[in-house]
């Protein structure tokens, strides 16, 4: 059989990542509102995604030195693999359980289910640098982020669609019937894509380089930032203060993705269209994050003071916020990428979305607590001072 060019092994990597974002966002709305429903607090909630975000951070660190020691293509089928199996574990939760034994075990699953999204994604954005050229670097990035975020959208949608028509249950099987599919088409991908040819010491997943540290830095306290508001604050905002219903909470979410998503994927004919034909560098980070911080403190004040509709204030806010973390996201995302050596990629990669995953932690537990406490307008409030902070560790970076 004739090797899969470079071009080939992107298209097959993408195609994986879009199917398993699908069932990521999928998963995510239907334990939200299926606990809802139930009767669960916002941090009881919160607490069912614990162990999705801590073993993340496992997984990223760990994930990335298994995939520089023995090759990009097994830790993708690691990751698909596992959530086929963390969708089927879902399948006999029943509305009976005593809550401890539900809220126990759906944290459980939810472990497999975040090993497997991370796995994944460390994959998918460390073969790019494999197979990408250096002038294409940006395009390429943007495209398969700007593109996963859009299915992620779609999954928010289709999570909230799949729970109305068939139920909790139905909608998993159905899931990771769909999921186990698209496994099939990775089989075709070389054994040694992003495989290092000198075997890493375990001690390597802990990154050495100032760039990349700072970069992780920022990106912990820019995607806290993020799920402080949007994981469980937003959805049981929307439902059970304006009233929204399931799938209305989960089109709007979802398209608020998928604009994201359509933002960063075209973030570099954006640059272009401003003038700016360069790669981005520090400097434009640090301007992009500087831009955020403002906005979720004045969707924060406009609920405060009622000066808008809540409902308008809440939506024209997220459109502003999804447009400009779009691009930092992409920048991010391009800048990790770029500093990396090529040989030590998924090594560098594991361990930024390592703090990735570490941000989103925090932000999901004060997601569910802040709301407890003072609501929306809480979290949002707290949004922009994790902005805040992410904007100041950028200022360490090298601006050339």
């Amino acid at each position: 059989m004739k090797p899969l060019s470079a071009l080939q092994q992107y298209g097959v990597v993408t195609a994986n990542y879009w199917a398993f974002t699908l069932t990521d966002g999928a998963l995510r709305m239907l334990v939200v509102f299926h606990f809802h429903q139930l009767g669960y607090s916002t941090l009881e909630i919160a607490f069912l995604f614990l162990f999705y975000e801590f073993f993340g951070i496992v997984t990223n660190l760990a994930g990335g030195w298994l995939g520089a020691r023995f090759g990009l293509r097994l830790t993708l089928w690691a990751g698909t693999l596992l959530q086929v199996a963390a969708l089927l574990l879902l399948i006999p939760v029943a509305d009976s359980w005593p809550k401890w034994l539900s809220v126990a075990y759906v944290m459980g699953a939810q472990a497999i289910s975040g090993i497997a999204k991370d796995l994944n994604k460390m994959s998918a954005k460390s073969a790019i640098k494999t197979v990408a050229g250096e002038g294409q670097l940006f395009r390429w990035v943007a495209i398969l982020t700007g593109s996963k975020n859009a299915l992620k959208g779609v999954g928010f949608f289709l999570g909230g669609v799949l729970l109305t028509a068939l139920g909790f249950n139905q909608a998993v099987a159905v899931m990771a019937a769909g999921l186990g599919i698209s496994f099939l088409g990775t089989l075709v991908l070389p054994a040694d894509i992003g495989r290092m040819k000198q075997k890493p010491a375990f001690t390597a997943l802990f990154s050495t380089s100032a760039g990349i540290n700072t970069l992780a830095l920022a990106r912990f306290f820019l995607f806290g930032a993020r799920d402080v508001w949007f994981v469980v604050a937003l959805p049981v905002f929307l439902e059970a203060t304006l009233g929204w219903r399931f799938w209305e909470v989960g089109a709007f979410m979802g398209l608020w993705v998928i604009g994201y998503g359509i933002v960063q994927g075209s973030a570099p004919a954006l640059r272009r269209a401003w003038g700016q034909r360069r790669p981005p560098n520090a400097a434009d980070l640090s301007f992009w994050t500087a831009l955020l911080t403002a906005i979720p403190a004045l969707i924060a004040m406009a609920l405060w003071r009622q000066l808008a509709n809540p409902a308008g204030a809440v939506v024209g806010g997220l459109v502003a916020f999804a447009v400009v973390f779009a691009m930092n996201s992409s920048i991010h995302s391009y800048l990790v990428l770029a500093t990396s050596d090529a040989e030590a990629v998924s090594l560098n990669v594991g361990f930024y979305y390592m703090a990735n995953a570490a941000g989103r932690l925090v932000g999901t537990l004060l997601s569910g607590a802040l709301f407890l406490v003072g609501g929306l307008p809480l979290c949002l409030w707290a949004s922009s001072g994790l902005v805040a902070l992410a904007w100041l560790s950028t200022q360490r970076l090298k601006t050339a």
